[in-house]
């Protein structure tokens, strides 16, 4: 009788070594702040309430905001 020859387990192949991880430096780009703008505000002089204008209506005429029963002042600041 002709005796079968066993079949060889797969060859396994090499584990590969777990490599580190080298740190990897981000670079931050800084925001360069925005520069201030202009605006038209409305203020009181009473109670110290501001009203910013960001858009005019383009009206002819000029609106009155009332605060504490006296016409806001127009003054010039910066956002």
């Amino acid at each position: 009788m002709v005796k079968k020859k066993k079949a060889k387990p797969a060859a396994r192949k090499p584990v590969k070594k777990a490599m580190k991880k080298k740190a990897v430096k981000r670079t931050v780009k800084k925001v360069a702040a925005p520069t201030p703008k202009p605006v038209t505000a409305l203020e009181c002089r009473i109670c110290g309430y501001r009203l910013i204008i960001d858009r005019q209506c383009g009206c002819a005429e000029g609106h009155v905001m009332v605060c504490c029963g006296q016409p806001m002042e127009k003054t010039e600041t910066t956002v």
